[in-house]
């Protein structure tokens, strides 16, 4: 034991020395920060620890942007992220172009017929799905698969992905430092000259998706249901992979839309961190991302959720583990308590010593886990904070709901100890830095903050407004948010294969 102490003292000793070299100032001594004249927004960290960099590109727009009828269609970016422009991925762009075109035509007028709630001529929509999806074979003839993705591999990138959340998109890789000017091209060509190449078939592959994901996934359907049952009037209740007969109606021309609203300079921020000189660094994104013509800042109004004045049930009848979960409203990322619910999570749910780990798995042994935490779905906007637990065999989603409430009616009723508020601050520092040990985690922490706050700064204030939380900050959050009548609950209990094709409902 006593070794374990000093072991555990060395690596606090250890994480206080990172922590001062991982400063504001510190930092502000390598990072750049300019927006462009068409209002991108660049951040540049020089890092030059090792030949390489990593880049973070930030557009502010998620599912909670999808439009109604279209849900899904933020998500769309992440399948066509890479499908190359008008002069990668094409044998023939002139031809293609002209082949896209009557794509979109002969899509056009199949969804015409096929939505027609009165006189639909089925033989007349059979030619028509026909013709259709001749014409997306016509213009598959001129793609080039993978190109773009291989001219980067070839070039020694690695790590090319992207991810779509309800808040935002978002595309990163990494490359050799004298590969800055590849990709300052590459990237801006994806912006300024987009293709909707191969659109139908990643459609095809986003329905599959979501069939795997969710339609064939008792947890995908759980929190689905979950959180359209908690957000009745919010984006948030739209799914990120969107509903099957909105994946099956929209088109090419509805994502050229989309992109033209969202996908401009001053909803974006590109990150670049590694072994780079600002100064010539900057001029090199200047000089490939203006090219990128600005447009109108987009409508980010949305519609607020009602206060919920009571609780909410989701239960679904399956052959599967059960689960129970329950998540309550809460402001916003911007709200002067999010460094509160921080450490509530913290407390609640950070390792083996956390108090649902100690309580429903250690003491009770009646769950394998237990966790809370903030950002379900997203955290742009009010979201929910929430808990869940898995029960051990011969116990019940009911035996988790009252474990949790008494753990949560512990913190609104009493203190928490010093040691407890001291490791979650503690714990906050440590996270920091390990969030910034590589170029891609640097990169994309960075992007994050420049893009939620407008200043990267931020990143390291929230350790600071996590440090200021007390005792008080605590209980009294919790009062304000864990009441059953802001509650909505999720849950999944077993039945045997002969009842499992019913399911049970929002109640």
């Amino acid at each position: 034991m006593k070794s374990r102490a000093l072991r555990f003292l060395a690596l606090i000793l250890l994480l206080c020395a990172l922590a001062a070299a991982q400063d504001i100032a510190s930092f502000e001594k390598r990072i750049t920060v300019k927006k462009l004249d068409n209002g991108l927004t660049v951040v540049i960290c020089e890092r030059p620890e090792a030949p390489v960099f990593s880049f973070f590109t930030h557009v502010d727009a998620g599912s909670a942007q999808d439009p109604l009828g279209k849900t899904g269609l933020a998500h769309m970016f992440e399948h066509m992220a890479f499908k190359g422009t008008d002069k990668i991925g094409t044998t023939d762009y002139a031809a293609e172009k002209v082949a896209l075109a009557k794509v979109e035509q002969a899509y056009s007028a199949y969804i015409e017929e096929r939505d027609k709630r009165t006189g639909r001529d089925e033989q007349k929509l059979k030619d028509l799905d026909k013709q259709w999806k001749d014409a997306v074979k016509a213009a598959n003839k001129y793609v080039k698969p993978n190109e773009f993705g291989q001219i980067v591999e070839s070039n020694g990138g690695e790590g090319m992905n992207a991810f779509t959340s309800d808040d935002e998109t978002a595309y990163h890789y990494s490359f050799p430092e004298n590969r800055l000017e590849l990709w300052a091209y590459l990237e801006s060509e994806r912006f300024l000259h987009p293709v909707m190449r191969q659109f139908y078939d990643e459609r095809n592959v986003v329905m599959e998706e979501r069939r795997m994901r969710v339609e064939s996934n008792p947890i995908g359907r759980l929190l689905e249901q979950f959180t359209t049952a908690a957000f009745q009037a919010h984006p948030y209740q739209r799914p990120t992979a969107g509903w099957m007969s909105d994946l099956n109606s929209f088109s090419a021309t509805d994502a050229e839309k989309f992109f033209q609203e969202y996908y401009i300079p001053s909803n974006m921020v590109v990150t670049v961190v590694g072994d780079v000189k600002a100064a010539q660094a900057m001029s090199m994104i200047a000089k490939y991302f203006e090219r990128i013509p600005s447009g109108p800042v987009p409508d980010e109004r949305t519609t607020s959720e009602p206060s919920q004045n009571a609780e909410r049930r989701v239960v679904l009848h399956e052959m599967a583990q059960p689960i129970y979960l329950e998540g309550y409203h809460r402001p916003d990322y911007r709200n002067p308590d999010d460094a509160v619910y921080d450490a509530i999570a913290d407390l609640m749910s950070n390792g083996r010593t956390s108090r649902l780990y100690r309580a429903l798995v250690r003491d009770k042994k009646i769950a394998s886990d237990s966790a809370g935490f903030s950002g379900l779905p997203g955290t742009k906007y009010p979201h929910l904070f929430a808990f869940y637990a898995v029960p051990l065999p011969g116990h019940k989603p009911e035996e988790m709901a009252d474990a949790i409430h008494a753990e949560i009616e512990k913190i609104k009723n009493e203190d928490i100890s010093d040691a407890e508020l001291k490791m979650i601050k503690t714990r906050a520092k440590a996270n920091l830095i390990r969030g910034l040990a590589d170029n891609e985690g640097l990169a994309f922490q960075l992007g994050k903050a420049q893009a939620a706050y407008g200043d990267w700064r931020e990143l390291f204030r929230e350790v600071d407004r996590i440090d200021k939380v007390t005792k008080a900050d605590i209980r009294r959050v919790a009062n304000q948010t864990f009441v059953p009548t802001n509650r909505t609950v999720g849950i999944i209990e077993t039945v045997a294969p002969a009842a499992a094709g019913t399911q049970g409902g929002a109640q």
